[in-house]
């Protein structure tokens, strides 16, 4: 926290000398007024009130009321002109003023729309019971403010409605999507998001408005691979086992053969094909390799065999990575349901949670993974969790086992 605040200091006295320094330059042969003296005074007196406010010996209440007695009696001596300097008191008044408008600015809009708490150390215990799915949805509602004003933000209704998607929050995130898509018409990846979630809504059936989406997405592009996986789980849910097998082993041609990805969709279509009476394909199931992807982690995340009886198919389990160092809030989230247990995972760029807060900038990550009755994210008594310790970005075959309970 004290770097934090000298390196604010700093830039604040850069912006000063940028600013106010020229303007106190003047062509009065150096003469020194009395407004000057009482104008360093002053600044000195709020240079003091800054420093009970930080150190917690002042309350912001009596701050303010302090700052503006000073002010006011900093203007009440600047009305006074002195002659040594009247050709110059325009500039010297500009000069004053931004001399005490940077600084407490500065501060004054840090603690509007800053988050001074992230200063603080991380409380593990009160991290671990959701504070940081309560900062998420902080973020989450400051988006939506936001789009509120700016609405033909189309990448904002994007990241919202993935957000709300990670949070179980699906018809919010339809609506969002909606969005999104009325801007972006020609974006195949939007539309599969967007039919993603709106057979969310559906109950996780994709037939009717999100296979109309599906079919757009791939007029657009053929090869977007979400869209392809869409497809092949529509024609799967029809039991049109020929068509399911066309697109997920046109999917498979165009993703990386070694990762839990291409394993899960050479499954499908293993299963696809045995329903289908279609005879064994050239495709065999995958075995993850150990090397490193180019971003991300993947795995897979076990329940421990004490913990079965406590959970239920349906239960929703939330997989998530996040900084070892730094922010504690999720990087990235995927869900999945307890009957996928033992269940694949690739958490990447593309599941990230806010735009300046993504995987990639962190090199060593935690990967974790709760099983929540509930359905939502927060944790809450009750749910089973399970913490991976800390691995690398780009790390393959991480298993996270999910052996605690949370009380």
């Amino acid at each position: 926290m004290i770097a934090f605040w000298l390196i604010g200091i700093v830039f604040i006295a850069v912006a000063m000398l940028l600013v106010v320094v020229p303007l106190l330059r003047s062509r009065s042969g150096g003469r020194v007024s009395s407004s000057s003296a009482n104008v360093a005074i002053y600044r000195d007196q709020l240079r003091e009130l800054e420093a009970d406010l930080r150190a917690g010996s002042l309350s912001s209440e009596l701050y303010e009321q302090a700052r503006r007695e000073i002010e006011a009696r900093l203007l009440e001596d600047l009305s006074r002109p002195d002659s040594a300097l009247v050709q110059h008191q325009k500039w010297r008044g500009t000069a004053i003023a931004l001399a005490l408008a940077i600084p407490l600015c500065a501060v004054g809009l840090y603690f509007t729309v800053g988050n001074p708490q992230a200063l603080a150390p991380a409380d593990a215990d009160t991290a671990a019971h959701g504070v940081n799915v309560q900062q998420i949805q902080a973020m989450i509602s400051r988006l939506a403010e936001r789009l509120k004003a700016n609405p033909d933000d189309a990448q904002g209704w994007v990241m919202l409605g993935r957000s709300y998607g990670a949070l179980g929050r699906y018809d919010e995130a339809a609506k969002a999507y909606a969005n999104a898509v009325e801007r972006l018409p020609g974006d195949a990846q939007v539309l599969a998001d967007y039919a993603d979630i709106l057979g969310m809504t559906q109950g996780e059936h994709l037939q009717g408005k999100p296979e109309q989406i599906i079919e757009r997405a791939l007029k657009i592009d053929p090869d977007n691979p979400k869209a392809l996986a869409l497809a092949g789980t529509v024609a799967f849910e029809k039991k049109d086992y020929r068509n399911a097998v066309n697109n997920w082993e046109h999917l498979l041609r165009l993703i990386p053969q070694d990762n839990e990805f291409a394993r899960s969709v050479s499954a499908s279509i293993a299963e696809a094909r045995e329903l289908g009476n279609l005879g064994s394909g050239r495709e065999a199931a995958l075995v993850p390799s150990a090397a490193a992807a180019a971003s991300g982690v993947s795995g897979v995340v076990k329940l421990a065999p004490e913990l079965a009886n406590k959970v239920a198919p349906t239960d929703t389990v939330f997989i998530f990575a996040r900084a070892a160092e730094g922010p504690r809030m999720p990087l990235a989230i995927v869900r999945k349901q307890a009957r996928e247990l033992p269940a694949a995972f690739k958490l990447d760029d593309s599941m990230a949670m806010a735009p300046d807060m993504k995987m990639s900038k962190f090199p060593q990550l935690v990967v974790g993974a709760r099983i929540s009755k509930s359905s939502n994210a927060a944790p809450r008594a009750g749910d089973l969790q399970g913490m991976s310790g800390t691995v690398s970005n780009g790390a393959a075959g991480i298993t996270v086992l999910i052996d605690t309970e949370i009380r």
